[in-house]
Order: C-alpha cells, then structure tokens, then sequence
C-alpha cells in the first residue's frame, strides 16, 4: 500500500483524458488457399479496419468481399496463397446428440475449444430464413464467426448465436448450416451481393385444434394468415385459411420449414405448393418474388390495419358495464372474424380471454 499524502504534496492536474478506440473480437476461418475467410456480418459490419490473426502469430489486414445481414454470413479475404481451407461436411447428415466442436475466440482467449452435442435441426429464429442447427456447445461473445466441427474434422456449421437471460452461454447455442453459408458465399463471389426470395404471405404453426378444425391427419403445416396483394402468393391462388404442407415435395412440418426454404431460393425461382383446402390437396405453383423489393406497408384510413395479425381477428376492449353483464373480470371483444380464426370457430361477440 501507498502512505498518505504529507502536507508538501500537492495534488497534480488532471491528464487530457485519453481517446480509446472500440475493438472487437470475433473468429473465422479459411475456405481457400488465396486468403478467402467465412465469418459472421455482426461480427465486421462497421468495422472500419479488419486484422485476421493466425494461429501462428501472423497478423494481416483484411477487406470485405460481402456481408449478408439476413443469414449473418460475411466473406473476407487476406492477401496471402498458403493457407489451408477446412473440409467441408454436409449437415444433412447431422444427427441430435451427435458429438460437436466448436473453435473460437471467447473473451478474447483465442483458439479455445468446446464441446457438446447437437441439440436440435432446423430450428427456425427471427425471420426463419436460417435453419439453425441447435447444440449445447459453449460459446460466447468472440465465438462469433468460428466454425462447428464434426468429430471427423468436417465444418458444417458457423457459430453464430446463443440463447441467454444472462449474456453469457447457458446452454443453447445456434449455428448457421455450412451450406447456407456456402450459398451466399457463392453468391457474393458471383454478383458481389446475396439474394433472397419472397412468397408474399403472413403464416402460423398449427396446433391441434386447428388441425381438428381443417380436418387434417396431424397439426403440421403452415397456415396462411394473410396474403400480400399482387405478391407471388397471391398470383398462385393462395388464400387465407390454406394450409401449405409441402414445398418442392419437401414436408412442411412446422410454419418455420417454409421460410427457411423460400428466402434461400433465388428471386424469379418457380417453386410448388402442397396446398390442403376445404378437405382437399392441391398443387400450386408459385415464381418467387425478390426480398429486397418489399413494397412498404402503409395503415388505410378505412380500417384495413385492424384487420391484420396471425389469427385475423379485430379486438376491442370491454367496457365496464360490458364487463358486468357478462361477467368477465377482463378481456377482449372480437368485433370482426377473419383469417385463420374463422374457421377454428371464433365468432364476432365472443371474449378473448
């Protein structure tokens, strides 16, 4: 410890405070022998300089070929000719509880590993355009970017996201499937830029009592809430209460299987439906629309805006007499019936409770 100031010492002036500069730390890693590198977009997105950092202490200054915010991928290059790319695998093959590595830079403790299983596939988040692969992997801020491995040595994924209350790892952690990656990777190489496709409609999983309702064999599918005017959907015929069970002869099993296939296709692709309808299947044909054009949204003064949501239902509160003759301590009062709730039974006069 110091000892006490005597009274000849006299308190110094303050330094000019110092500037620091916002550093980040992220992992990737390299796909070919020139210097290209796979990463994550949250991980270089305004970053105005980029430093890769070898396992061999060598240290280059990278440039951004690409970035793609709505999968998270991020394809940057050094300027080198000897470095080795990864092996690629297929998560197709991947199987829950299979055992999963992952490499990284958590808190800045670089080239660290950690393991666990694969938790879960094609597990649909935010907008679902990535079906993650789920595993108990413990990863952590500068984990970002860094590659899933398979016990042969194989990458088939890119550690990208976790689930936490807290901010630190609690054991769900999600990666983007390497060949989603690859897509856009491809993408970028060829164009510059990533490319995503829209169908044009609001959906929702269906759970068993819609399932009785329909009449289907089991409460899977995606249930169109909504349809945008003039989108593709439209143009194929889709309606408001169909029920989209397939998708290039693929299964739709919950709502999240078709966003993840239709925002990885190509705008102009042509895709088929597996459409169930008034009891009935049916095949639709769909040429999907360009993400990036998505005609702005705009409330009309003559109430369409009350019309939208998932379930299609206006709502209102009650008023307290409301509230006494019927009974209800709270609530809401369905004033219009549209959408996927009408044929689940709901009536206008009903309490939501």
């Amino acid at each position: 410890g110091g000892q006490s100031p005597t009274p000849r010492q006299r308190p110094q002036p303050s330094q000019p405070e110092e500037r620091t500069v916002p550093r980040g730390v992220g992992s990737g890693f390299f796909i070919s022998e020139d210097g290209y590198i796979l990463t994550n977009n949250h991980v270089v997105v305004d970053a105005t300089d980029i430093y890769v950092t070898l396992t061999d202490g060598r240290e280059f200054k990278a440039k951004v070929i690409g970035t793609d915010e709505r999968t998270d991928v991020a394809l940057i290059k050094i300027e080198t000719k000897d470095m080795v790319p990864l092996v690629i695998g297929d998560p197709k093959e991947l199987q829950k509880g299979q055992w999963v590595l992952a490499i990284g830079s958590p808190f800045g403790l670089e080239n660290t590993v950690t393991a666990g299983v694969v938790s879960a596939k094609g597990r649909a988040l935010d907008d679902g355009s990535v079906p993650f692969i789920q595993t108990d992997v413990a990863v952590n801020p500068g984990n970002s970017g860094g590659p899933l491995f398979t016990t042969k040595g194989e990458v088939v994924g890119i550690n990208s996201q976790i689930y936490s209350q807290t901010g630190g790892y609690q054991g769900v952690s999600f990666a983007i499937p390497i060949d989603v990656a690859t897509k856009i990777k491809d993408q970028i190489v060829a164009t510059g830029k990533a490319q995503h496709a829209r169908l044009g409609v609001t959906i929702q999983d269906v759970n068993q009592a819609l399932a009785d309702s329909f009449k289907l064999d089991s409460p899977s599918g995606a249930l169109v809430s909504s349809v945008e005017k003039g989108s593709p959907a439209d143009k194929a015929g889709l309606k408001v209460g169909d029920v989209i069970r397939s998708i290039n002869g693929k299964p739709v099993i919950v709502s999240g299987d078709l966003p993840a296939v239709v925002s990885l296709a190509m705008p102009g692709e042509k895709v088929t439906l597996g459409v169930h309808r008034d009891g009935g299947t049916q095949q639709l044909a769909a040429q999907l629309g360009d993400a990036s054009k998505v005609p702005t949204k705009t409330a009309s003064a003559n109430g369409e805006a009350t019309k939208g949501g998932k379930l299609g239902l206006a709502l209102r509160e009650l008023d307290p007499r409301e509230q006494q003759e019927l009974g209800a301590p709270g609530g809401l009062l369905v004033a219009q019936v549209g959408g996927a709730a009408e044929p689940a039974g709901v009536e206008p006069g009903d309490v939501l409770l």
